[in-house]
């Protein structure tokens, strides 16, 4: 049976070639996705799988009942994309100015586009039944899997699967960790409110710059000095904004910033800190300050069972593929709060081939994939259902 499934995915590369490039050309972001999700219902609706539309806000849940009583295994795929301006010269070349897919979302959704028309022939042979999660707003806190598990999702599912294409890794290396895989995140806004006045009577003001300046220093102390060694924490400041002309002081200051922990109790302490010191930042140089925090995801915790178990099967048959161990990454994922519900595994498929000039971070302008990964991460969710819901035999 997985010799057979297996073949059938190899012959759908083109067509989730098709897909992805169809997706990439035309990037919805973040909860403003339409025309993204209607693609994906005409796809259920041609292999005659039951589906929910609007799950959450712009979700989409397909069913896939078997012919025997067995678990329920869900498949997640995210689709949105980042607003990043598509610098790529390739022929699939976003063409919305300024939005484009930096992330590989486009190719989670053409893999698991190509499982579901695999696995639509062969429903009468499963023992159990697939629940397809297409899920929006993955790039944008607080993301959509909290709502589309509020809008019930997760219903019936007893383990979910999930995957990310990784073009830090090379392509041909799959990468498993049990445990703390991704740290939570945390995004904040600081507002620093001093007293403007002319650039060159500084004494009759009060800088939020200058204070501003400092704050960024001493938010970096926060990891440094307040968490230990093996509970590793990053505040990393992203925008600084004040002022208009080069001879005025102005009234504000604002800075923003992400913070990334992997323990949940560790993430809001270096929240509070974040606060203390700002607070006591701005009262140095008398002003005044505003701290605004929009709360991300938990760390995505990956149990050991579950990950175990897929990460043998991929070594027993994907003899091709080099299967490593992957570290913990201080990027965050909202699949963490699936797992909160039930068990199951998010692992990494390697996308990086100097070949295809697929050698650009992830969020980058001219980030792509050497897309045959999109087979690996299929072979592995193929593999997940196999050792779910197929007979005994079907491994």
């Amino acid at each position: 049976m997985k010799d057979i499934l297996f073949a059938q995915l190899e012959s759908l590369y083109p067509e989730m070639v098709e897909i992805r490039r169809h997706l990439h050309m035309y990037p919805e972001l973040s909860y403003q996705e339409k025309d993204t999700p209607e693609y994906i219902i005409a796809h259920l609706e041609t292999l005659g799988i039951e589906y929910r539309r609007d799950v959450g806000l712009n979700g989409v849940v397909g069913y896939l009942k078997g012919a025997y009583p067995g678990p329920t295994v869900a498949l997640r795929a995210d689709f949105d994309a980042l607003p990043i301006h598509d610098e790529k010269d390739v022929p699939y070349r976003s063409k919305y100015d300024g939005i484009s897919h930096a992330c590989g979302h486009d190719a989670h959704t053409a893999t698991l586009m190509a499982v579901e028309k695999v696995m639509a022939g062969h429903r009468s042979q499963m023992h159990g039944n697939i629940v397809f999660i297409h899920q929006f707003g993955e790039e944008l806190l607080p993301g959509g899997a909290s709502s589309m598990i509020d809008d019930g999702c997760l219903e019936g599912v007893d383990y979910i699967y999930g995957a990310h294409v990784w073009t830090d890794d090379p392509i041909g290396t799959l990468g498993f960790r049990s445990g703390g895989t991704m740290a939570g995140d945390d995004n904040f806004t600081i507002t620093v409110q001093g007293k403007g006045g002319h650039g060159a009577l500084p004494h009759l003001a009060i800088d939020p710059l200058a204070t501003a300046s400092q704050l960024v220093m001493n938010l970096q102390q926060i990891t440094r000095r307040r968490t230990g060694p093996n509970d590793p924490g990053v505040i990393s400041i992203g925008s600084f904004h004040s002022g208009d002309a080069p001879n005025v002081i102005p009234d504000t200051a604002q800075i923003t910033g992400t913070l990334r922990a992997f323990d949940i109790q560790s993430k809001y302490e270096l929240a509070e800190e974040v606060k203390h010191v700002a607070d006591l930042t701005a009262r140095m140089s008398g002003a005044s300050v505003n701290v605004d925090f929009t709360y991300g995801c938990i760390p995505l915790i990956n149990p050991t069972e579950e990950t175990e178990m897929l990460k043998s099967l991929s070594v027993r048959h994907m003899e091709d593929v080099t299967i490593i161990e992957k570290g913990r990454m201080m990027t965050a994922e909202d699949f963490a709060y699936y797992l909160q519900h039930v068990p199951g595994t998010f692992f990494f498929a390697g996308a990086q081939n100097p070949a295809v000039d697929a050698v650009y971070p992830h969020h980058h302008p001219k980030f792509d994939i050497d897309e045959r990964a999109m087979l690996e991460v299929g072979k592995v969710f193929i593999l997940a259902l196999l050792h779910h819901l197929g007979p005994e035999s079907a491994l």
